[in-house]
């Protein structure tokens, strides 16, 4: 397996702010047996149908991309069902660079700020 040329510890969860994250019937019984809940209630709970899926991840309000999936941690800028994340979530990116990464690692070395976040959410004034 190839070395990955991204840490994931260092980014804040772009892509846990993906509008879509999907989720197949193995992994919402995987996060039900998380929870020690009936896979009906979890579905209620959790999930949704939109954009064309049978199932996504519900989300919530972040700071920094607007929305974000709702078992992301907003303050310690983690996944808080880490073991028991979706398929689409464990194979991210699908390979070993991540874009986000590139960008990020780029404008905190011109920003020469170690701790800078560039967004993809701004608020209007």
């Amino acid at each position: 397996m190839p070395r990955k040329k991204y840490d994931c510890l260092k980014c804040p969860g772009y892509c846990c702010s993906y509008p879509v994250v999907e989720v197949k019937d193995r992994d919402a019984a995987r996060i039900a047996k998380h929870f020690d809940l009936p896979l009906k209630d979890a579905e209620k709970k959790y999930f949704k149908s939109a954009y064309g899926y049978k199932r996504v991840m519900r989300r919530k309000k972040d700071k920094f991309f607007g929305r974000i999936c709702q078992f992301f941690d907003t303050e310690a800028r983690r996944c808080t069902i880490y073991e028991a994340r979706p398929w689409a979530c464990r194979d991210y990116p699908g390979k070993d660079n991540c874009g986000y990464w590139d960008f990020l690692a780029f404008e905190r070395n011109a920003q020469e700020d170690d701790t800078y976040v560039s967004t993809t959410f701004h608020n209007e004034r």
